[in-house]
């Protein structure tokens, strides 16, 4: 597919990865044509997850300096060592320790995890990661292989599904409800629109073709909306709703039978995420650790997010079983699980102390990660005050 001209700033991929997202194009191409209609949902499901060819199931970079972005786990081990302190307050209490991770990156924070927990000597039973992409899998295996004790690496089982029997566990997910597929809606004076997509021949590209909402659960959404916001603008109001996270959450409930559910990611309560101002929603593409708006750019070479609704989160949970434990920015849940005591090690030289220092940082500021990202806390069959949130409890916002 020829390169937009909107996106000159944005690296021109090389010729193997043109072709590699031509095909998945095609493949969009042929769909939107039997179909004869695509909601952008239904888009952003095939350019990120189509067997082989999306951004999430193929072969290329995604994570660190030759990818497109860089997650917390990356960033410092200090944050899974945390992540693996709150853990171990919940396996203390499990009939049965176990953990489970949803997409597992690179397999860093699970090694971090274990690595952290045999420090702690705290007993494990199993650490499953569910990862549906083969090649991820692959990654996974020889970074935990490569830095784990034989013993430990035994302890992981890699998962293509949920398992079928309830299990006691504590359940984490980094940087999962962004990359699910959401319904992108535009709200104009005189009523409300779906984000569908179209084939321009001329232009040889994907571009947005917004149509009258017909399904019943998002135009009662985009009533309330409409209350919410106010009088818009010709220029109209865009805006993202994940319609995936209450299927995912009951399903995670019927997995397990007790503990908690630890959720990180970037996002806002209802009331920042819808305010008025936010006149042009929340979808991010990223692309070479370049940010931009354009979904349509190179189809499978590129990442496709909008920021979580943590009132909706909420709000599913509890209606699927859970009890809300806990809502804080990460910088609050990291300074809870232990942060400030990993940050000062004596016997480390001033290089890697300017090294650590510089990691807390990036981890904790309000401009960099430690405010735009949460962490929200799900339990079930446990009554427990969680370190992670000791220090500032944010659940009054949601």
């Amino acid at each position: 597919m020829p390169q937009n001209h909107a996106h000159k700033e944005l690296p021109t991929p090389s010729d193997e990865a043109i072709l590699h997202s031509q095909k998945l194009s095609s493949q969009i191409r042929t769909s939107l044509a039997r179909h004869q209609n695509m909601t952008f949902a239904q888009y952003m499901q095939k350019a990120l997850y189509t067997p082989n060819l999306g951004y999430y199931s193929n072969g290329l970079a995604k994570i660190g300096a030759q990818g497109d972005f860089i997650t917390a786990p990356e960033i410092s081990p200090i944050f899974s060592r945390c992540l693996a302190r709150q853990a171990q307050q919940i396996l203390q209490t499990l009939d049965e320790p176990n953990i489970v991770e949803f997409g597992a990156g690179r397999g860093v924070m699970a090694k971090d995890i274990l690595l952290e927990l045999q420090a702690l000597n705290q007993p494990l039973k199993r650490y499953y990661i569910i990862e549906l992409s083969a090649e991820l899998q692959q990654r996974q295996k020889e970074t935990l292989q490569n830095a784990l004790p034989t013993e430990l690496f035994q302890k992981v089982t890699w998962l293509n599904q949920l398992p079928s029997t309830p299990i006691p566990a504590v359940i984490f997910a980094n940087e999962v409800l962004d990359a699910m597929p959401f319904e992108r809606l535009r709200i104009e004076p005189e009523h409300a629109l779906r984000g569908h997509i179209r084939y321009n021949e001329q232009k040889e590209a994907f571009e947005w073709d917004y149509q009258p909402i017909t399904d019943a659960s998002l135009q009662k959404f985009a009533n309330r909306l409409i209350q919410y916001i106010g009088k818009v603008s010709d220029l109209g109001y865009t805006t993202e709703i994940n319609l995936h996270i209450k299927p995912w959450l009951e399903s995670v409930n019927n997995l397990l039978s007790q503990g908690a559910v630890i959720l990180i990611d970037y996002g806002y309560t209802r009331e920042e995420y819808y305010q008025p101002a936010r006149v042009m929603g929340t979808l991010r593409c990223h692309y070479q650790h370049r940010a931009h708006q354009n979904p349509f750019f190179y189809p499978g070479l590129q990442d496709i997010t909008a920021h979580v609704d943590f009132t909706t989160v909420a709000e599913s949970a509890f209606e699927s079983g859970f009890k809300v434990a806990g809502y804080t920015t990460q910088a609050h849940f990291l300074m809870g699980s232990g942060l400030l005591e990993m940050s000062s090690d004596p016997n480390a030289n001033l290089t890697e102390q300017l090294k650590i220092a510089q990691q807390i940082k990036t981890l904790t500021l309000p401009n960099e990660m430690g405010e735009s990202f949460k962490v929200i806390a799900l339990t079930k069959n446990l009554d427990l005050s969680l370190i992670g949130f000791n220090v500032r409890d944010l659940r009054h916002q949601l």
